[in-house]
């Protein structure tokens, strides 16, 4: 691998956690294989018969990816025009103001520890081009990239599938059996997917991988039973 490969590597794995999609791809996992088998769980406490059980849950799986997709993408769309709309601020100051906007990044990098007649150079070196220029201010002012704003169609896909993923998990152990075995594969399925999620999360933390999983195992844990315990109320009328 050349200098220039090894540089492109490392920049685009900064870019990738800064951008939060490893984030975003676990979370909508887990909040998928979460809310469906709290859902499913749930209903199953009240002893509905097995087609509405199963309805309920491809339901709730198009609901919750569709919700998730949806929010998504409006959230990602007004934070991409918000960006741009601030990187065409940017690009009138440069051009109308190019020597308090030289000024201001040579203070940038004194405020770094950078000498002031480096610094002053540096600025200088950055405003000849006016592309490197929008772009060191847009990174040293605002910490954007204007190569890598994102883009709202990936991001609500991604939710859409990966909320999917998690809400097919616990489905698959209701579609597969019946009565208590249902249930024993549900719950077999959304543990060793808790698990899962938590050692994922680990390993890209470098946190141990025990802990992770316990505290995903947990929080899941926790979900399951009161949604139990509350349809389990209802279906036996103590509740409504």
């Amino acid at each position: 691998m050349t200098a220039a490969e090894l540089t492109d590597h490392i920049e685009q794995a900064h870019r990738n956690l800064r951008g939060g999609g490893a984030r975003a791809a676990v979370f909508g996992v887990s909040d998928g294989l979460v809310s469906n088998a709290a859902l499913l769980l749930g209903i199953d406490g009240a002893h509905p018969g097995a087609a509405t059980l199963r309805m309920a849950g491809i339901a709730g799986l198009l609901a919750g990816a569709f919700s998730m997709a949806a929010g998504e993408y409006v959230s990602m769309r007004a934070q991409t025009e918000l960006l741009e709309r601030e990187l065409e601020l940017e690009r009138r100051e440069l051009l109308h103001r190019p020597v308090a906007e030289h000024a201001e990044l040579s203070l940038i990098y004194e405020r770094r520890g950078i000498s002031r007649p480096v610094a002053a150079e540096l600025a200088s070196a950055m405003m000849d081009t006016p592309e490197h220029a929008l772009a060191t201010h847009a990174r040293e002012e605002l910490g954007i990239d204007p190569e890598d704003l994102g883009s709202p169609w990936t991001a609500a896909t991604a939710s859409f599938v990966a909320f999917a993923v998690g809400a097919a998990i616990p489905l698959a152990g209701f579609s597969s059996f019946t009565s208590q075995a249902a249930q024993v594969a549900a719950l077999v399925l959304t543990v060793a997917a808790a698990c899962a999620l938590g050692i994922t999360l680990s390993v890209m933390t470098a946190a141990p991988w025990w802990r992770g999983a316990l505290r995903q195992l947990a929080l899941c844990g926790l979900a399951l039973s009161v949604s139990f315990v509350i349809g389990s109320l209802i279906g036996t009328g103590h509740v409504g």
